[in-house]
């Protein structure tokens, strides 16, 4: 058995893409990738594969997954063995181990945080949209630095009262244990007593990449000098802050797309940024860079471009982090703005256009940045020049391409005035010796301690899902994909979609029972977290008919071609008609149920043989039909008569 831990840890390290690339040469239309279908023969490419949701798909034979599912295809392994693979190819370490009852309890301690973190949130929510004083100090707050209703609503932007017991006991009142909110960090306690860690402050909540919320960053709104002006979450079993970047959930997809991650330090810069369009943006959160932080960024681009408040102290300081990207392998390209502003500022001060502007004029790569704001700083000083062609050779030889460092290397001669033969005798002094301290290491290094079990999985041979889908199997399953893609989103004044397809549709019976069973997992899932994404969860299901079949639910065979933009028309995207789309689907499906209802009955009135039995499914036939037409009025259909 295998930790539920490392499984993750490999999903998540393992892109769909980077895994079927060893394997077909993929073609990129669009958001996803195409190639020929390495499962079966064909002329015309199928086989899709969708980098933001790590799913494969091909349309000709029917077979889908994930990272795993696909080396379970390609290679003939079982599930475990796939893990193994995959383990192997990215240097992860799958232990196998039994689950210990320490292990069950750490797993049951997280859920019952995440649920923690989750209520905190949402009341968060609630204190800053209704409650006087949220509005009084809070809201007004974010109204003065520019945010709108759909960045707060985005970002769940919220308030935590002055009070002090606030939090705590609406806890209480709904349930939750004290235990747990004290080790979710949102109680702190003092000399015996327990009372909310965040008091009288805006909150930013802090989501994982699934879009959980793990943390809160707050500012403080008063002007308590013994109290920190941002105060954030300690670490617990749901956060650890260097492994987690502000603002990766909402970027992530924009990061994908445009193939660039922006770079910041704070909150605001993020959620400014974003509103102005530059939704590929993320923040370290005001600590140093870590190894993990630039790791969670690969999985998504291999290229960063960081922006630099106009501080030339905090600029050089954070050279470092330039160095730990390209030693990551990623491409780095830098942005500094005018003195005494940051990104946050300039924006707000600029506008949306100009700043989008900025970023494509000011953008320089990491050595022209360096050098630069190393050169100003050395003036005519020999000594210190010299000083300089040492630090910008050393970040050179982190870059592994050897042709991107002999490019480097000759665009540095040139802005050096300094011969390239000179250069590449000081870069290989530098390889020599980092490849003797690497072979050290390497002999020193001592195994790994033993990772605890979270959970463990077991491996089904995958079914087919369903066959062929008559019409009203079909409205079905577009009830369950809209339910896995949108059931998080609010619609029709603040209703979530999950609410309105489960009231809607609670008294129409599914008749596919693949479809029957998600629907019942979903809200099984939905009731212990509201408001969440469930899609990252269904994919990772452990149970492989649901993963199976969330894959094939979020599987799309077409795109909205860019041509159309090209001729200056706009086609709607279903997110942008998602309250009718939602609607009409459940009618089409009450209407369906309806046309079920009329022929089952009709088959009794024509064997019925009993006067009585005759006349109330008569009075029954009439009532359906009824229904029926009102059902279909909604729906522009035309009935035929009675």
């Amino acid at each position: 058995m295998i930790s539920r831990q490392v499984i993750d840890q490999i999903r998540e390290t393992a892109r769909i893409e980077e895994v079927v690339g060893d394997y077909v040469s993929l073609k990129r239309k669009g958001q996803n990738q195409w190639a020929c279908c390495p499962f079966h023969q064909e002329k015309s490419p199928s086989f899709s594969v969708s980098p933001s949701k790590g799913i494969f798909k091909c349309f000709g034979c029917g077979k889908s997954g994930d990272s795993i599912g696909f080396i379970m295809e390609i290679e003939g392994l079982g599930y475990l063995e796939a893990i193994r693979a995959l383990g192997k190819k990215y240097g992860i370490e799958v232990k196998e181990e039994e689950q210990s009852s320490e292990a069950q309890q750490e797993q049951n301690e997280r859920e019952a945080q995440l649920i923690a973190m989750n209520f905190a949130c949402r009341y968060y929510e609630t204190q800053l949209k209704e409650a006087e004083e949220g509005q009084s100090i809070g809201l007004s707050y974010f109204k003065e630095r520019g945010f709108n209703s759909q960045t707060i609503e985005t970002f769940q932007l919220g308030y935590s009262p002055a009070s002090g017991q606030a939090l705590h006991e609406e806890a209480l009142a709904k349930g939750y244990q004290e235990q747990i909110l004290l080790n979710a960090g949102l109680l702190s306690e003092s000399n015996g007593r327990l009372y909310d860690r965040f008091r009288g402050r805006v909150m930013f909540p802090i989501h994982n990449v699934s879009g959980k919320v793990i943390a809160f960053g707050a500012r403080m709104m008063g002007n308590d000098k013994n109290q920190p002006k941002y105060l954030n979450s300690p670490e617990t079993l749901l956060y650890h802050k260097k492994n987690i970047l502000y603002g990766i959930a909402q970027a992530r997809q924009a990061i994908r797309q445009k193939d660039n991650c922006y770079l910041t330090e704070g909150y605001t810069d993020v959620l400014t940024l974003h509103q102005a369009g530059v939704s590929n943006v993320v923040a370290s959160s005001g600590t140093s860079l870590t190894e993990e932080q630039i790791r969670l960024i690969k999985r998504y681009t291999d290229n960063v471009t960081v922006l630099y408040d106009g501080d030339q102290a905090g600029i050089k300081a954070s050279f470092r982090g330039i160095d730990l990207l390209l030693q990551e392998g990623l491409n780095v390209r830098a942005v500094t703005f005018p003195d005494g502003e940051d990104p946050d500022s300039y924006c707000r001060k600029v506008g949306a256009d100009a700043f989008q502007a900025y970023l494509q004029v000011e953008v320089r790569d990491f050595m022209s940045f360096m050098l630069g704001i190393k050169l100003a700083e050395a003036g005519k000083d020999p000594l210190k020049k010299a000083e300089i062609v040492g630090e910008i050779v050393s970040s050179i030889a982190l870059i592994d391409d050897t042709i991107k460092r002999a490019v480097y290397l000759k665009e540095c001669s040139i802005q050096l005035q300094m011969a390239e033969d000179v250069l590449i005798a000081e870069l290989n002094k530098r390889l020599i010796k980092k490849r003797k301290e690497d072979k050290q290491r390497k002999e020193l290094d001592l195994p790994e301690g033993v990772v605890n079990a979270v959970t463990t999985l077991d491996y089904v041979q995958p079914q087919p899902i369903i066959g062929a889908l008559d019409l009203r199997s079909g409205y079905e399953r577009e009830i369950c994909r809209l339910l896995l893609s949108y059931g998080h989103i609010s619609v029709d004044e603040g209703r979530f979609v999950v609410d309105y397809l489960f009231e809607e549709t609670g008294d129409v019976p599914f008749m596919a029972g693949p479809f029957q069973e998600f629907m019942l997992a979903y809200q099984s899932e939905a009731m212990l977290k509201p408001g969440t994404d469930l899609s990252p969860y269904f994919m990772a299901h452990e149970r492989e008919d649901l993963r199976k079949m969330a894959i094939e639910l979020l599987s799309s065979r077409y795109e909205i071609s860019e041509a159309w933009k090209e001729h200056d028309i706009e086609v709607p995207r279903e997110q942008d008609i998602l309250s009718h789309v939602v609607v009409t689907t459940v009618l089409r499906l009450k209407w369906q149920h309806i046309r079920k209802l009329i022929e089952e009955n009709q088959k009794v009135l024509q064997s019925s043989e009993i006067e009585e039995e005759t006349d109330l499914h008569q009075k029954i036939h009439f009532e359906l039909k009824q229904t029926e037409k009102e059902l279909a009025g909604k729906l522009g259909i035309v009935v035929a008569g009675r």
